[in-house]
């Protein structure tokens, strides 16, 4: 496929600090690694510093830059992260803290500075932003979009994942093929089965006609998985199956259909965590993030306010002065605001605006919802149902399982005593990761009895 399209050039770059660690006790005392912003540290290859130490899990601890300051996040190991006498999950840090995995201790500081690209302007495609995160992230898609690499985009939910999948794909040569979705958390496995690889007639109950996956529709283009995280474990076989092979079976069919598709996927949950619990196959994930984009959060690039509340506006129908319908001290209080619902709450705030005439007053815990208590035995409250209704259904799901689990895993230990391995038995579940949701959870360190 060739393209006419002339793309507009990325400015010579931005001065940032590497990030440096070296192994200060362990197997592999004396390495080292550096990189620019983001820097993964485990037990399997594909880290940036690969550590040969039993204790530590594949995919242990990742560190990104945070201003003059580091961000520490435990992938939900199996042994955890200490910094001193404390286990953290997650953590910001200064240059030169030690970091305790497994058997390894680990000195985190600066390194060298360098040049990092950056876009030179303010609109990419579908996407938008002037603060020096998005036009980092804008240089990096407008590289990598020319490429056939398959991408993994992570974020918060409501950061703009799918904007970054069109952009990639708009700015790629197969452009003026089809660009397919599947939202892989919204359908149960055998719909989500048959929208991704078709059907046959007859191949199961109620199918009376063959019908063509999002595989084979995006023939030639490109296919966004979305919530990828959320695929059954039951699929994520066959979905490693096709990718590898460029080919696969319809739903109740023998011959193989072959594809050309390249395939964007986005989550907004921690897939190395998964790997280590064991609850997403480590091979699909190495197939699916070949090249990983972080979309950063809102309020991680209140630069861009302006910019995306007047894009907003004008797509709501409004044309006159922006002022007048988020005038300063309303633009201020959005600065100052948190955004837990990122770029979708901000539309939805100003799309209210514009309806109403005027900007909605902000306070810290706009965009969550008011929490209706309902009792149960033996526990705090819960959330009555209710009120998730009105809720996009991944964030009403999201929020009843993160419920349940703090309440199952709390019981759970209650019944054995604190005994992980006990529990892990009685629950049918991989100690590491319930190991993992301990420390997520905040309990007490749990007794590894056998």
């Amino acid at each position: 496929m060739t393209s006419d399209r002339t793309l507009p050039q990325s400015s010579a770059g931005v001065p940032i600090r590497r990030l440096r660690v070296e192994v200060l006790e362990g197997a592999d005392k004396g390495a080292t690694a550096e990189a620019a912003d983001r820097l993964s540290i485990g037990s399997e290859e594909g880290n940036d510093l690969v550590l040969h130490d039993e204790t530590v899990s594949r995919f242990h601890v990742e560190l990104s830059r945070n201003g003059d300051r580091i961000f520490v996040r435990d992938c939900g190991s199996t042994n955890g992260t200490q910094i001193g006498p404390a286990w953290i999950e997650t953590a910001f840090v200064s240059p030169g803290v030690t970091l305790k995995l497994g058997r390894s201790n680990l000195r985190v500081s600066d390194g060298e500075t360098v040049s990092v690209e950056v876009f030179a302007g303010e609109v990419l495609g579908p996407m938008l932003g002037r603060s020096p995160v998005m036009r980092k992230l804008m240089a990096r898609v407008r590289r990598v979009a020319e490429s056939e690499a398959s991408v993994l985009i992570i974020g918060e939910t409501g950061a703009g994942k799918e904007i970054v999948a069109r952009a990639l794909h708009e700015l790629s040569p197969r452009s003026d093929q089809p660009f397919e979705t599947i939202d892989c958390g919204a359908m149960v496995p055998t719909l989500l089965a048959s929208e991704l690889f078709g059907h046959e007639k007859g191949s199961f109950t109620g199918a009376d006609k063959q019908h063509i996956g999002a595989f084979e529709r995006a023939d030639g283009g490109t296919l966004f998985l979305d919530e990828i995280g959320e695929l059954p474990a039951s699929l994520q076989a066959n979905l490693l199956g096709a990718l590898e092979r460029r080919s696969f079976r319809r739903l109740g069919g023998k011959d193989r259909v072959n594809v050309d598709v390249r395939v964007v996927s986005a989550t907004n949950r921690d897939l190395r965590a998964e790997v280590n619990g064991g609850s997403f196959r480590a091979d699909l994930y190495y197939r699916l993030a070949v090249v990983q984009l972080a979309v950063p959060a809102l309020r991680e690039r209140v630069e861009d306010l302006p910019l995306l509340a007047e894009h907003f506006l004008r797509q709501a129908g409004y044309s006159g002065p922006v002022s007048d319908i988020l005038p300063d001290e309303a633009m201020e209080s959005m600065r100052a605001h948190r955004w837990p619902g990122n770029v979708r709450e901000l539309r939805n705030v100003v799309e209210a605006a514009w309806v109403m005439g005027e900007a909605p007053e902000l306070t810290e815990a706009e965009g969550a919802r008011p929490k209706r208590e309902v009792s149960r035995v033996g526990g705090p409250s819960l959330v009555a149902i209710e009120d998730l209704l009105g809720l996009p259904y991944n964030e009403a799901r999201g929020a009843l399982l993160d419920q349940f689990e703090g309440a199952y895993i709390e019981d759970l230990l209650r019944r054995t005593q604190g005994n992980v391995a006990k529990s892990a038995r009685v629950a049918k579940m991989n100690r590491s990761y319930l190991n993992r949701l301990i420390r997520k959870r905040g309990l007490q360190p749990p007794r590894d009895d056998t």
